[in-house]
């Protein structure tokens, strides 16, 4: 997807696709949810951990998942934005290419997906199909081009995977304790004495 996305900025072939595709899309109206649907994948793994339905994670682990994945997804989109500098289809800036939007929806689909997808697949075919309802309301809007919409779906993917599959490094490396106290200071009585004995493990 990631790399569709870039090809397609410099192909005049997949420009006419980006360019047939917001002809049929687009209209004088405005899809205004498209500001806040992004969220709503998350929103939803979220409360139905609250509600107790049961996650991979628990839920502080989730929140730290979630932050982490965001954090490379913004700073991926930050700097391909500032380097592909790709005008919008409405002219009003260079922020085009990749939708900002749409990866921050995929990577919120696929955050529900990989913390409740093994309950039901209607979990993640309803984030999936939230997600995917956010990059079309892009190009209806008239905000993006396909292919940045493309491109930002695999960003968000991406980070989201990554963040999944290192995560439990992070948290081995970072979060790690000791599965037994190394000393233990305790009382006894034994012959009608008292004592206080102390042991340390090497």
């Amino acid at each position: 997807m990631i790399a569709y996305g870039v090809i397609a900025a410099g192909s005049d072939w997949l420009n006419g696709v980006d360019c047939s595709f917001r002809h049929d899309v687009i209209n004088n109206k405005s899809a205004w949810f498209d500001d806040f649907i992004p969220f709503a994948p998350a929103v939803a793994a979220f409360s139905m951990d609250l509600c107790g339905v049961e996650s991979v994670h628990r839920l502080p682990d989730m929140f730290v998942i979630y932050l982490l994945s965001n954090a490379l997804e913004s700073g991926i989109v930050f700097t391909m934005k500032n380097v592909t500098s790709r005008a919008r289809p409405d002219g009003s800036n260079y922020d085009s290419f990749p939708s900002g939007h749409t990866s921050t929806a995929f990577l919120a689909a696929e955050f529900l997906h990989q913390e409740y997808g093994c309950k039901s697949v209607w979990i993640s075919i309803c984030g999936y199909g939230t997600a995917t309802l956010t990059g079309i309301s892009r190009i209806y809007n008239n905000r993006h081009w396909t292919s940045d919409v493309i491109a930002g779906a695999g960003i968000g993917i991406m980070s989201a995977k990554l963040v999944y599959l290192i995560y439990p490094w992070l948290r081995e490396t970072f979060c790690r304790k000791d599965k037994a106290p190394k000393t233990l200071v305790f009382p006894a009585y034994a012959n009608g004495n008292f004592s206080l004995n102390m042991s340390y493990g090497f």
